[in-house]
């Protein structure tokens, strides 16, 4: 595959079993997975997942003030070197983070840029990366998408914009289906990040659509079987 497989998830078990899993290239989390998962304690929680994860992570800050993001990127970086800071590209003010961003690149601290929706974003966020620092520019194609919006035309600005920059990488997010990989492989998406979820649904690429349609059916009278329903 051309592309690397990032798992997105915040439990625990599903973080070590895709670690092991060659075809998984790195792993993704944020505040939101991990407050679904129940996690009470974001900094026992990162190192207690660092002791047995070897691939790129990222864990996101969670402040909305930029110095304390700053001071929070610092600490999140000392955790491992396999760290990737995630940091969104604005506040929840709409204040952009490009300033941060420049900074903590300069220091050589890798980032991943969250949350990117439009070509300005995408623009301002890789001129103010350091291009020898790797880092990561998440665009959320999915949310994209969401709003009847085609993501690809975005993607595909991404990769023009950065040029040469090899240590910046594209990554694809907010992955909703497997056809999402596909989309992301012909825009030269380096990385796309999936919940696993849906990286369940993987080996069913390229599977018989015939066949496909009998297990739907089978599912249907199973159901409706097991509800024992009449007419």
């Amino acid at each position: 595959m051309k592309i690397q497989l990032y798992a997105d998830g915040a439990n625990e078990k599903e973080i070590l079993f895709y670690n092991r899993q060659k075809k998984i290239k790195g792993l993704t989390t944020n505040p939101s997975l991990m407050r679904k998962s129940g996690i009470k304690n974001y900094e026992t929680f990162a190192k207690k997942i660092l002791k047995k994860v070897n691939k790129p992570i990222s864990f996101e800050v969670f402040s909305d003030n930029f110095n304390e993001m700053y001071s929070q990127a610092v600490k999140i970086s000392s955790w491992g070197k396999n760290v990737y800071v995630k940091i969104p590209v604005t506040n929840s003010k709409g204040k952009s983070s490009v300033n941060l961003i420049k900074k903590l690149s300069k220091l050589k601290i890798k980032l991943n840029i969250t949350a990117i929706f439009t070509k300005d974003q995408i623009s301002k966020v890789i001129n103010s990366l350091d291009k020898s620092t790797p880092s990561i520019i998440s665009i959320f194609a999915g949310r994209i998408a969401d709003t009847g919006r085609d993501p690809e035309p975005f993607m595909k600005f991404a990769y023009k914009k950065l040029r040469n920059k090899k240590n910046i990488k594209i990554l694809w997010a907010s992955t909703r289906e497997v056809f999402n990989i596909k989309q992301a492989m012909r825009c030269n998406s380096h990385i796309i990040t999936v919940p696993t979820n849906i990286l369940k649904k993987i080996k069913l690429n390229s599977y018989s659509l015939k066949n496909y349609s009998r297990d739907t059916v089978k599912e249907f009278y199973k159901d409706a079987k097991a509800a024992g329903y009449k007419i």
